[in-house]
């Protein structure tokens, strides 16, 4: 892969004011801008997205996935994307006649317009030949978050599993937002679209043209079809499985993830120089030897689980 631009886009959701706030989110997107920048990120090229009080852009799901799609549709061979967030997670139940019952991954956004794994296969399968896209979430079940992409490592993959050898710290909170409350919420927004048949009617409704994938009526219907893709240049590393929880804390006056400050730590100890593999599984003994019973997942290609994360150093 010839050497090309890196860009990227970070989003932090601390949600105030809410009943669902969190505390640590916005740190975290300052910690991971502050390592992107040591590895070859431009400033110009860095995104910032949070609902930090007079923030000139709020990451609603609208305005994320703007973001994401301009920062796709300027991609070329050789570049580096990567999208960045903290925040609320949360699982969609997904009914289809005569199939098995799942649940989908989706994002939070400020005003809680979801950004999900089909928005996520939808931006992967845009990319042009030699450029690659790399998601961190820390965000409850985060695993998965590119649909379809192959798990390389999980608690099922990890050699020796690290069993948590003290309970998680006291002032941790869980950065899941179950379905139900925004179904909720959704219900009160909609109004006079209470009555709508089901909540992705109600959904759609709120948000039009800026809903999320799972949501369109095409793709509801089964007439947006996204081709699976078995190798591709997705990349996923998420703060834990897609059944499980990610944490944010407060410890020593400050606030931030669990996930996101266990990346940090290993890039600072250990250099640019590490591949994804690498820093998933020592981000993940960071956590157990913390209490956290969250498990850090990769999800790629077999090529790119040994190649460096973000591309190393520029």
């Amino acid at each position: 892969m010839s050497k090309g631009t890196k860009r990227a886009v970070l989003v932090g959701c601390n949600y105030p004011k809410t009943q669902f706030s969190l505390h640590g989110c916005i740190n975290d997107v300052k910690a991971i801008r502050g390592v992107i920048l040591d590895i070859g990120f431009k400033e110009s090229d860095v995104n910032v997205l949070t609902d930090a009080p007079g923030s000139p852009v709020l990451p609603t799901g609208a305005n994320i996935k703007d973001a994401l799609n301009r920062m796709v549709s300027k991609a070329k061979a050789g570049d580096i994307l990567f999208f960045y967030f903290s925040g609320h997670g949360t699982r969609i139940p997904i009914f289809q006649p005569g199939q098995p019952f799942k649940q989908d991954e989706a994002i939070v956004a400020c005003d809680l317009n979801l950004v999900t794994d089909v928005d996520f296969r939808r931006l992967v399968n845009r990319l042009p030949e030699g450029a690659s896209f790399t998601i961190l979430s820390d965000s409850c079940h985060s695993g998965g978050l590119i649909e379809k992409e192959k798990e390389q490592i999980g608690a099922e993959h990890m050699m020796t599993p690290v069993k948590p050898n003290k309970p998680k710290p006291s002032k941790a909170k869980a950065k899941s937002l179950p379905f139900d409350i925004i179904h909720s919420a959704i219900d009160t927004a909609a109004g006079i679209l209470h009555d709508a048949a089901n909540v992705g009617q109600k959904i759609f409704g709120i948000f039009g043209k800026d809903v999320c994938l799972k949501f369109h009526p095409h793709y509801v219907d089964g007439l947006m079809v996204l081709d699976p893709v078995e190798e591709d240049e997705g990349i996923l590393l998420s703060g834990c499985e897609a059944n499980e929880t990610s944490y944010d804390l407060v410890l020593e006056n400050k606030a931030f993830g669990a996930f996101t400050d266990a990346v940090v730590n290993v890039i600072n100890q250990l250099g640019a120089g590490i591949s994804n593999r690498h820093l998933v599984v020592e981000a993940a003994k960071i956590l157990k030897n913390k209490g956290f019973e969250q498990n850090p997942c990769l999800y790629c290609s077999d090529e790119n689980t040994n190649t460096l994360f973000l591309g190393g150093f520029a």
